[in-house]
This record gives structure tokens, C-alpha cells and sequence, in this order.
């Protein structure tokens, strides 16, 4: 069994030229408020919710961006080890915290536990309608899907099942805990990537409220619909039920 995951936090990763546009958009769209910048050349916020623990940040990268995981232990280096056994590298070694690559080449953090445990509320769109952001997706490769698939199960134990489609695996957090990883097989060979996805009580009126902070409508799928940011990133709106994470029906 590996180290207990305590909390977990989504990363929005974007150009460090857009970063203020992006952090501007995610903040609305998640009814939060940036914190001080932190690190050596102020490239991470985090996003503080109105009540409970935050769960969101955001980090300007020097080019590409997209997504990832923090997963938040109280013992980092059991987690690092447990992750080394499982076949991922290290990447950079922090006072206190580790950057880490998964099997399949997916970027992750281990950083320490600091008593989160409130999930944020649910947030309201103009309309009304609920949505909240409580998935990071790994896209990947059909050749390191299923391996990609066994390290997250082990590394989290938490509970994994495949999707509602057969291209979707998901692994479940714990109730309590805000952020659950979807792992989805691509159709073809390409570096793995990741993106985050909301679930939405009304994908039509929180894509509508989403374009008038700026997003781009990209494409529909069988219950999401891909979103462009303000500053080129990508992630999805879900059908997904706000308040289980489950699918209607």
C-alpha cells in the first residue's frame, strides 16, 4: 500500500506571457481569488475559494502548459519511493517536496500534507448553474495506457473501474478528497499529455458563460464538450454530476 493521499490539487500549467489572462479567466470560472505569487520568479498562485481548503493553482511555465497533479502526503519520500517501485523517475528533487514522471511520461508532484481536509463549494454561474472542477485527465497512448492505468490504481489505492465509454478508466478519490484522475486512451501515438475537466449541471449555460470570459468552443463528444482558455489551453465542460462526480442515469 502506498503513502495515505491526504489532499489533492489540480495545476493549470501556462505560458508565462498569458499566465495573468489565464489566471484572470480560472479564477471567474471557479469563483476563487489568486493568492501572493510564490516561488523564485513568482510563477505560482494558488486559487483561494470563498470557504473550504483550496484545491486549484496555477503555475507559469516557460512554454507548452496544460495540467497536473499534486498529491499531498504527510511523508513525501514514502510517496517518491513508492512511486520509484512502481516505475516512475524523479525529476527534481525539492527541500520538502519532488516532481516525478509516471511510467508514461506523465509530470506529477508529491508535496506535503498541510492539514487540508474542507472540499470548496460548488459554484453558481450567472444562471444558476452548478459546475465544479474536480478532474485532471491524463491523456495517453494506447501502448502505455494500461500500464499508466496500473500505477495510478497502486500508487493511489484508491477505488479504479473503467469508464463509461472503453476508452475512459477511471480512478476514484475518496470522499472528501476534490480531485479524481480519468485516464483516457488515445487513438494514436503521441506524447502524454493532461487536461481538467468540470462537471456541469448544464453544459450549454456554463459554456455560454465560459465564451463571455473568453473561452473557444473546440469540439463535442459523447457527454463533454472540448473548451479552449483565453490563453490556448485546453480542457473540458462534463456531464458529469457536480455533486457525485458520477454520470447522469
Amino acid at each position: 500500500m502506498s503513502e495515505p493521499i491526504r489532499w489533492t490539487y489540480a495545476f493549470v500549467d501556462r505560458p508565462a506571457q498569458q499566465f495573468g489572462r489565464s489566471c484572470d479567466f480560472w479564477t471567474a470560472v471557479t469563483d476563487t481569488k489568486p493568492s501572493e505569487p510564490r516561488g523564485e520568479d513568482g510563477e505560482f498562485l494558488t486559487l483561494l475559494p470563498r470557504s473550504g481548503d483550496a484545491c486549484l493553482k496555477a503555475q507559469a511555465v516557460r512554454a507548452g502548459g496544460g495540467a497536473h497533479l499534486d498529491l499531498a502526503v504527510e511523508d513525501v519520500p514514502a510517496l517518491v519511493a513508492a512511486a520509484r517501485r512502481l516505475g516512475a523517475d524523479v525529476v527534481a528533487d525539492h527541500s520538502g517536496w519532488a516532481v516525478l514522471r509516471s511510467p508514461g511520461g506523465v509530470l506529477f508532484c508529491a508535496v506535503p500534507w498541510h492539514g487540508e481536509s474542507v472540499r470548496p463549494p460548488l459554484v453558481e454561474g450567472p444562471d444558476g448553474a452548478a459546475c465544479r472542477l474536480d478532474q485532471v485527465c491524463l491523456d495517453l497512448s494506447p501502448s502505455v495506457f494500461d500500464a499508466e492505468v496500473a500505477f495510478w490504481t497502486e500508487l493511489t489505492d484508491w477505488e479504479s473501474s473503467p469508464g463509461s465509454l472503453p476508452e475512459f478508466h477511471v480512478v476514484r478519490a475518496p470522499a472528501g478528497l476534490p480531485v479524481r484522475i480519468l485516464l483516457q486512451r488515445l487513438g494514436t501515438e503521441r506524447p502524454a499529455s493532461v487536461h481538467l475537466d468540470l462537471a456541469c449541471a448544464d453544459i450549454a449555460a456554463t459554456l455560454a458563460w465560459h465564451e463571455r470570459l473568453g473561452a473557444t468552443h473546440v469540439a463535442d463528444g459523447t457527454h463533454w464538450t472540448v473548451m479552449s482558455d483565453p490563453a490556448g489551453g485546453t480542457y473540458c465542460l462534463t456531464g458529469r454530476d457536480p455533486w457525485t462526480g458520477g454520470l447522469p442515469g
